[in-house]
């Protein structure tokens, strides 16, 4: 076996190939991101590739809350895409419903594989955070009440965030994010190899440890925040097993944690709620935040 019950790549890109599996709702997907992520830079105030590193990849694009002078919680969005595809511009639509109810919305970018490794890619997204909290207050937003969410890879990055020694290595506070949302995740990078996605992500087994979430649980005394994972109903059996193994193991570690499934949602419009402050995911968001 390659892993797990996969005997063949055939067999575990008939999970994870998700074009493949799902093209309609792909090509849906494309044109909805762009096409929302457009209107809400239509409608909402902005700042687009406001940088937190030295390289030109390493910029966000914040959406500060309406109304909000000073003191607005922050959401910082990390964008999906099997850390190969995308980039923040397609993704601003995130920011809509947050926005509506105070939250000051950072969308962060990061380098692509195979121009950088999934090391880097970490590396950046927890700079971004470091950056956020020490700018928080240039755009209204309250350094001390920073929350995370992020999607598919990004449902990687985040749950990576938890590992952080943000003490040790930012001199930032050990509970610098206050809650976390991982939605249809990547906990356990060891299929990977073995897949589609190889020849681009060029990952090595010291990588794949590094970097599975599931390996690498923080303790409860590591001031691990709330976490919420999410999922859709319709995602594939492993994208489902991923979410339910990294919940449990969270939860048998005492760390507080929430498991939402999604209905009738597949992998790419799992994050339309985005839109809707009272969706199921946004609302589960906003009330992590202390918003409903």
């Amino acid at each position: 076996m390659l892993y797990r019950d996969f005997a063949t790549q055939e067999e575990l890109d008939a999970q994870y190939d998700l074009r493949t599996i799902f093209p309609d709702a792909a090509s849906w997907y494309e044109g909805f991101c762009e096409r929302e992520s457009e209107r809400v830079r239509e409608d909402l105030d902005h700042r687009l590739d406001v940088p937190f590193g030295p390289t030109r990849a390493e910029h966000s694009d914040v959406y500060p809350a309406v109304g909000a002078a000073r003191g607005a919680p922050v959401l910082i969005y990390v964008h999906g895409g099997f850390w190969v595809l995308r980039t923040s511009k397609e993704f601003g639509f995130v920011a809509r419903g947050p926005v509506s109810k105070g939250v000051a919305t950072v969308v962060t970018n990061y380098a692509l594989c195979p121009y950088v490794t999934i090391d880097e890619i970490v590396r950046q997204t927890r700079a971004a955070v470091a950056w956020a909290y020490r700018n928080a207050e240039s755009f209204g937003g309250d350094p001390e009440n920073i929350h995370v969410a992020g999607h598919s890879a990004g449902g990687h990055l985040v749950a990576m965030l938890q590992t952080t020694d943000w003490r040790g290595d930012y001199g930032l506070p050990a509970d610098v994010i206050k809650s976390a949302t991982a939605i249809s995740g990547l906990f356990d990078l060891a299929p990977f190899p073995y897949t589609f996605l190889q020849p681009k992500v060029q990952l090595t087994w010291d990588q794949v440890r590094r970097n599975s979430p599931i390996l690498h649980v923080p303790d409860p005394q590591s001031g691990a925040p709330p976490l919420l994972v999410a999922y859709g109903e319709d995602e594939t059996d492993e994208f489902k097993r991923q979410s339910e193994e990294f919940f449990a193991a969270w939860r048998a570690k005492g760390l507080d944690g929430e498991l939402l499934v999604l209905s009738s949602k597949n992998h790419y419009d799992v994050i339309d709620g985005f839109l809707d402050a009272k969706s199921p995911l946004c609302s589960a968001i906003l009330g992590r935040v202390g918003l409903e």
